[in-house]
């Protein structure tokens, strides 16, 4: 088994003495366990480092995106979570699988652990996590800008008790920021994915929170702050595209006050 904390301390060189093939299936592996320092500082960073370098090929970049594609289904919090991180490097390095879409989909709506951190296992940030591939499928000609701006909300908005507290709306709102300057979204298009955020809105507001704000609602108010921040200032994609413009900035701002009114009318 190959030393990966000495791979680290020497700047992520590639070991000579095994197959690449091996060191990839190794790293694999290590990316499922509970120990945060060889998951996250070993495992995640030595993969993530050779992807954005190169050091991969097309064929083993798309054979470890079918592999991490299958982990939305494994069993341990933490194999699940990194996952879309090692697919956010592969995507982000130019390769990408139509089929790769909807396994995605379906995890990041239906994901219950949303913890950020466990003094355990570490980061999992689960929300966060599949945020950053959100961004990375939102740049992607092949993948409608729409159709992850309804990901995002349907993230946001689906019940649960945990109320974000490791800045996972900001990641997930630089996200959805990212998909609303694709040139290729139409107007409606850009506003009608906040109407399920509104209607939830106006339904607590009505209903008087007799149990308090709910979690969801208090994390897609602050999630939906970051984007509107976002739209304000210009969203950086990159170091070419520093503050990048919202074709509809005016128009989905003024969605995202509608919804701000309607939850927080006291303040309008």
């Amino acid at each position: 088994m190959t030393d990966w904390a000495r791979v680290r301390a020497d700047g992520f060189a590639v070991p000579t003495d095994r197959p690449l093939s091996d060191l990839i299936a190794e790293l694999s592996v290590l990316l499922r366990s509970p120990d945060p320092l060889v998951r996250d500082g070993q495992a995640y960073a030595t993969l993530a480092t050779w992807i954005g370098t190169g050091v991969l090929s097309s064929d083993q970049l798309r054979s470890l995106g079918d592999e991490m594609v299958a982990r939305f289904a494994d069993d341990e919090i933490q194999a699940r979570t990194f996952a879309p991180l090692i697919l956010d490097s592969i995507v982000s390095a130019g390769v990408f699988e139509p089929n790769w879409v909807p396994p995605f989909e379906r995890w990041y709506v239906a994901e219950e652990d949303l913890r950020g951190f466990d003094p355990k296992l570490g980061w999992l940030h689960a929300v966060a996590h599949g945020g950053d591939l959100l961004a990375a499928l939102a740049r992607m000609s092949a993948v409608e800008p729409v159709e992850m701006l309804r990901l995002g909300i349907g993230r946001l908005l689906t019940p649960t008790e945990h109320v974000f507290r490791d800045l996972e709306d900001d990641r997930l709102g630089y996200a959805l920021s990212v998909a609303l300057t694709r040139s290729d979204l139409a107007e409606e298009e850009a506003t009608a994915w906040l109407d399920p955020a509104i209607r939830a809105a106006a339904a607590g507001r009505a209903g008087g929170y007799p149990d308090g704000i709910p979690a969801e609602l208090s994390n897609t108010l602050r999630t939906l702050r970051v984007v509107y921040l976002m739209l304000d200032h210009g969203v950086h994609l990159d170091d070419d595209n520093p503050r990048a413009e919202v074709p509809h900035r005016d128009v989905v701002k003024a969605r995202l006050v509608e919804f701000f009114q309607t939850v927080t009318p006291y303040y309008f």
